[in-house]
């Protein structure tokens, strides 16, 4: 049996691995929200939603009804998603989300909003996002 040493030298490694599967999952699943609702990629592409370094969509300004709705039933999803892949992992909500944000930040295409490690919304440009130094590579 591995001790709890053993455990924790592995859970990065692990995290990445399931937070990959989720980051296909989840832009599978992005990009499936977009075909199906346009008014999600509308607000995406006007950078009315954005990515947040703790995987969950949010406002980079204050958003209608209707925008809200949109995130807030995205971020439901995935919050069911996290929990679960979480719990196989062994790990908490908070680390499966923050290893996933870290990778839905950098598949931001230009133009999208993302929020920064320091909390500040950018838009993404040609060059790499800013991410947090926590984040694997």
């Amino acid at each position: 049996m591995f001790g709890l040493t053993d455990q924790l030298q592995r859970r990065p490694a692990t995290l990445l691995a399931g937070s990959l599967a989720l980051a296909v999952m989840a832009l599978s699943a992005s990009a499936s929200a977009q075909q199906r609702d346009p008014a999600y990629a509308a607000a995406r592409a006007a950078g009315k939603v954005g990515e947040k370094t703790d995987g969950f969509l949010g406002y980079p300004t204050p958003p209608s009804a209707e925008v809200r709705k949109i995130g807030e039933d995205i971020n439901i999803k995935r919050r069911e998603v996290y929990a679960q892949k979480a719990a196989a992992q062994k790990a908490t909500i908070d680390d499966y989300g923050f290893t996933s944000g870290c990778q839905l930040i950098l598949a931001t295409a230009p133009g999208e909003k993302y929020q920064a490690p320091d909390g500040s919304w950018q838009t993404r440009t040609s060059e790499p996002p800013l991410r947090n130094n926590k984040c694997p590579a």
